[in-house]
C-alpha cells in the first residue's frame, strides 16, 4: 500500500495549546445515496492520510466516527487519538446557555473521546430544546441568546471539553456581535466557499480578525437543486484539462491558495484520494483571472422553512 500523504496544518490562534487543523477534513454528514458507511468511510480515509474529521449532532453520525476511530487505535492505523482533528456542531435546539455543556459532554459520549478539538454553533438560531428537525419550521425559533451560548463554550474551552470553539453559518454582522464581548474569540468561522461562492467580503473580514474560515460545500454539491453551477462549468473543464486535473482538483487548490481550510465530502476511494492531490503544483494568474469571472449564487440558503429574511443580513 501506498505511504499515506500528510496534509498541510493551520495553527488555530485562539485555541488551547496552539491547536494545529489539517487543512483539509472530510465532512461526514450522511448521503442517502452513498453505499459505503460512515465507520467505512473513516477508516478509509484515515488509511489514505487524512486526520481531520468534520461530524454534527444533527448528522447523526458522531456513533460511527467514534467507532472508526476506536478501530484505526485497535488496528495501529492512528498511534493516539491525539493525531485526529475532530469537529462537531452543535444542533439549534441545544443553543441554550445551560445546554452547552451537558450537549458536548453528551457528543463526547457518542464519540468516545474525552475531548473535541473544535465545537462550533452550527447555526445562528435557536428553537426550542427537544429532537433534531430539518428542516426547522420558523415557528419553533425562538431569541437566540449568543452572549449566554458564548460564554457556556468558553467555560467547554477551560474544561478541556475542547480545544478550539468556533461559528458555523455567521454573517459578518453576526461574527461583530460576537467579538464584541468574547473572551475567547471563535478559532473558525464554517461557512459555504466554492468556486460558485466565493465569500470574498467575508473572507477579508476573518482574515482581519484572525479567524480561520472552513469552506463546505466546497465543491458546490446537491444535484438535487439542479445544474452544479461548479462541476458543470465550462471555465473550470478549461482549466482542468490545460493542468491534467480534475475540476474537483482545481476547486480545492483555489481554495488552498486562498488560505483556506476545507471539508470535503466523498466516500468514494478513489476520489478520496485524487482530492488529496493537490498540494503540490498551483494555479497561474491568468487561471485565476478565469475563476473571477464566474457567476456567484448562494447555494446552502438557511435550514428554516420558510427561508428567513434576515439570516445572511443581506451579504
Amino acid at each position: 500500500m501506498a505511504a499515506a500523504l500528510t496534509v498541510p496544518e493551520i495553527v488555530l490562534p485562539s485555541s488551547t495549546g496552539q491547536r494545529k487543523m489539517p487543512v483539509m477534513g472530510l465532512g461526514t454528514a450522511p448521503e442517502a445515496t452513498s453505499k459505503v458507511t460512515t465507520k467505512d468511510a473513516v477508516l478509509e480515509a484515515i488509511k489514505q492520510g487524512y486526520r481531520h474529521f468534520d461530524a454534527a449532532a444533527a448528522y447523526g453520525v458522531e456513533h460511527s466516527v467514534g467507532e472508526a476511530i476506536a478501530e484505526a487505535l485497535k488496528l495501529g492505523l492512528i498511534s493516539s487519538r491525539d493525531e485526529l482533528f475532530v469537529t462537531s456542531k452543535l444542533w439549534v435546539t441545544d443553543n441554550h446557555p445551560h445546554l452547552i455543556v451537558p450537549a458536548l459532554k453528551k457528543s463526547l459520549r457518542t464519540l468516545q473521546l474525552e475531548y473535541l478539538d473544535l465545537i462550533l454553533i452550527h447555526w445562528p438560531i435557536t428553537t426550542n430544546p427537544g429532537e433534531v428537525k430539518y428542516p426547522i419550521e420558523v415557528s419553533d425559533i425562538v431569541e437566540f441568546d449568543l452572549k449566554g451560548v458564548w460564554t457556556s463554550l468558553e467555560e467547554c474551552q477551560k474544561l478541556g471539553l475542547t480545544k478550539a470553539i468556533g461559528a458555523s453559518n455567521f454573517s459578518i454582522k453576526k461574527l461583530q456581535k460576537l467579538l464584541s464581548f468574547a473572551t475567547i474569540p471563535p478559532a473558525v468561522n464554517q461557512v459555504e466557499v466554492n468556486l460558485g461562492w466565493q465569500q470574498e467580503k467575508l473572507r477579508a473580514f476573518c482574515k482581519e480578525k484572525g479567524i480561520i474560515v472552513t469552506a463546505f460545500s466546497p465543491l458546490r454539491k446537491g444535484a438535487s437543486r439542479g445544474a452544479n453551477l461548479v462541476m458543470d462549468n465550462d471555465i473550470l473543464k478549461e482549466l482542468a484539462d490545460a493542468h491534467g486535473k480534475t475540476i474537483a482538483q482545481i476547486c480545492l487548490r483555489w481554495l488552498y491558495e486562498q488560505g483556506l481550510t476545507f471539508v470535503v465530502k466523498s466516500y468514494d476511494k478513489e476520489r478520496m484520494n485524487q482530492n488529496l492531490q493537490i498540494f503540490d503544483w498551483s494555479l497561474s494568474e491568468d487561471d485565476y483571472k478565469k475563476i473571477s469571472e464566474i457567476h456567484q449564487e448562494r447555494l446552502i440558503k438557511g435550514p428554516t422553512k420558510p427561508l428567513l429574511d434576515d439570516l445572511w443580513d443581506e451579504e
